[in-house]
């Protein structure tokens, strides 16, 4: 008989006796073996997973200089980074020595009736008062935006609008013009041109359309791109505006603006000349302060979290996110100006065009000491500041 077919008959009689001993049972023909006895193993324990080391974070070494810089500034030094100001009638070198400020941005006062080194010794002086070095700004666009050449002493004629060179040259002009612009500028001590206007502006009537390329997004995609490289190549700061694209919407600087418009039309045709800006290289962006209602109905697109997180995420932008002036009525009749200035940094700006400076950072030194804004927060802002100042020649 087979040992697998007495298995049932020994299981029977183990549940038959119960406790009882149980008679062995001899199986016909099979020889007695001595039971092996299995020594007992010691149950092996398994390993712990290897976690892996964290990678070690190489600075480059603008990142080194940026970062050794910032570790000796103070808190005021830091918040004062932030502000790019409207330079002030008088005293303004004192002033940006009492702010630390970021730098300077220059309208039309700052070169009436100046000569040309009369300007070259102002911006000098300002230079030489601050102890970080100043990003000096200007809006000199061309046709109906020109700080500088609207004024024969500096240039004997203004620069043309983006349409009108366009329509004289093509794109050798614009790229021509864009050299001549960035040359004139560094002549003066300018480091920094807001531009180029990367709007698509359809309708003639609307308020951004002289100052736009009035073009479709594939061809102000291209103007965009070719601007923005020859500032590059000049060394010549570039800051693209005004995102998330202006549109037709009305005149910020006089009410308070909406933008209607969906989700999908910014994303299939007003990101894509900002998107051809970033791949050229472009060192800031500008951020628009209409109420764009498709990404955020409560907050003017510079005070928005929501509008910001798209231009890092969606459209992968790392340099500097700039605020349009928050001067304008958009945000001076909605807000008190301390507010506004910390709402734009907890928005995500790095840098904030102001006229109130002298109001607007104590009020964000206030909301660190606070606890309101992080002192973090702020020194993410400085570095990105920071590095672009480097970028541009001003701190070796």
């Amino acid at each position: 008989m087979k040992l697998k077919k007495l298995i049932p008959l020994l299981m029977a009689f183990l549940l038959l006796g119960g406790c009882a001993a149980v008679d062995k049972v001899e199986i016909p023909g099979q020889v007695e073996e001595t039971p092996v006895v299995e020594e007992e193993q010691t149950p092996i324990e398994p390993e712990e997973p290897e976690v892996p080391a964290e990678p070690e974070i190489v600075l480059s070494p603008e990142e080194q200089t940026a970062r050794t810089l910032l570790d000796g500034m103070t808190l005021e030094e830091k918040v004062g980074q932030l502000f790019l100001a409207r330079c002030p009638a008088e005293n303004a070198a004192q002033l940006t020595s009492d702010y630390a400020l970021g730098g300077y941005i220059l309208f039309g006062q700052d070169f009436k009736d100046k000569s040309k080194a009369q300007v070259t010794a102002d911006i000098q002086s300002y230079q030489d008062a601050a102890k970080t070095p100043m990003l000096i700004a200007v809006d000199e666009e061309g046709g109906t935006v020109c700080r500088v050449s609207r004024y024969t002493q500096l240039r004997s004629t203004p620069f043309k609008s983006p349409q009108a060179l366009y329509k004289e040259g093509g794109f050798d002009l614009i790229q021509t013009d864009a050299a001549d612009k960035s040359r004139l500028l560094r002549s003066l001590g300018i480091n920094v041109n807001m531009g180029p206007v990367a709007d698509i502006t359809t309708d003639e009537n609307a308020f951004m359309y002289k100052r736009s390329f009035a073009k479709d997004a594939a061809e102000t995609g291209k103007f965009v791109s070719y601007v923005t490289t020859v500032m590059e190549a000049e060394n010549m700061g570039s800051v693209l505006k005004h995102f998330p694209g202006y549109g037709n919407a009305a005149d910020s600087h006089t009410a308070v603006t909406y933008d209607e418009r969906s989700l999908d039309q910014f994303y299939s045709d007003d990101f894509l000349p900002f998107k051809e800006g970033i791949a050229a290289g472009a060192d800031a962006i500008l951020v628009n302060h209409n109420i764009v209602t498709s990404m955020d109905a409560d907050n003017p697109a510079s005070l928005s979290p929501n509008v910001h997180q798209i231009l890092r995420e969606d459209l992968g932008f790392t340099g500097v996110i700039v605020t349009d002036d928050l001067y304008m009525d958009a945000i001076r009749t909605t807000m008190e100006i301390g507010e506004a200035a910390i709402r734009a940094v907890e928005a995500g700006n790095d840098l904030l065009c102001v006229t109130e400076f002298e109001q607007q950072v104590p009020a964000v030194i206030e909301a660190v000491r606070s606890g309101r804004l992080t002192e973090e927060r702020i020194e993410e802002s400085v570095l990105r500041v920071l590095l672009w100042k480097i970028e541009l020649g001003l701190i070796g």
